[in-house]
């Protein structure tokens, strides 16, 4: 005889699941609950094992719209599923992205450009910190933020801004970010929206496959001005005057 479902799962007493284990570990793999009773009172609950991201499209499927065009992922469900989670992800618009790996050029561009940024900060006020490091933007006219981890970014703010848990809930005033094949649309659109809207000062887009940096100026949530460089030119900040970056420096004799 099949249990029968209701909506918390399969009611069923202890004495019940001993005499019939195998078949109520049966039911459970196939995606429901059995609830456990003794004495007539609630004990347990036998659910199914999911990884991170089954649970990440299980609550997608079952949750409500949220705003931005109606995606399924509000800002509470991510950190949810991020808490519990040894995934790096993202969360821009209502939608997860996994992180994926870096590659070495990436990694050798980050490392040359952390040593230039430290240089120039040391003994000031701002810090630099590399990914993974997650900030909070708060956009312009949004109700929820989005959760992202700029490969490096600059912070001016930190008094004020970092939680007991050591978690920097400020806005950067510099963020840069390393193109790859699997993020280049995401960090050349979505990202740039979300830095100008959110009160960023300045963005670095940096591109290893065209051996180019361009700049970006943000005032007002807008962008305010911009500027290419190619390898041969010296690369430098709106934002901050003196903070400068050769282009050799950056991408050459990379493996």
């Amino acid at each position: 005889m099949k249990p029968v479902v209701y909506k918390e799962g399969v009611v069923i007493t202890a004495t019940e699941l001993k005499q019939s284990f195998g078949k109520y570990l049966d039911f459970v793999e196939e995606q429901n609950d059995v609830v456990i009773t003794k004495n007539g009172r609630k004990v347990a609950r036998l659910t199914p094992y999911v990884t991170d991201i089954e649970q990440y499209f299980t609550i997608r499927d079952k949750a409500l719209d949220y705003q931005y065009g109606g995606k399924k992922v509000s800002y509470e469900e991510f950190m949810e599923i991020y808490e519990k989670s040894t995934l790096r992800m993202e969360y821009i618009n209502g939608e997860i992205y996994l992180l994926a790996s870096p590659t070495i050029g990436h990694q050798e561009i980050l490392g040359r450009l952390h040593l230039n940024f430290n240089g120039y900060f040391q003994g000031k006020k701002c810090r630099v910190f590399l990914a993974p490091f997650d900030v909070h933007f708060h956009k312009k006219d949004f109700k929820e933020p989005d959760v992202m981890q700029p490969d490096l970014l600059v912070a001016c703010d930190l008094e004020g801004n970092v939680t007991e848990k050591g978690r920097y809930m400020g806005t950067p005033t510099l963020v840069v970010e390393i193109l790859s094949e699997s993020t280049r649309n995401k960090d050349l659109i979505d990202k740039l929206n979300t830095y100008m809207l959110s009160g960023v000062k300045e963005y670095w887009i940096i591109d290893q496959k065209q051996e180019s940096i361009t700049v970006y100026s943000f005032a007002d949530c807008g962008i305010d001005r911009y500027k290419f460089y190619e390898q041969n030119d010296v690369t430098r900040s709106i934002a901050f005057d003196g903070l400068s970056v050769d282009g050799e420096s950056i991408f050459g004799d990379l493996i």
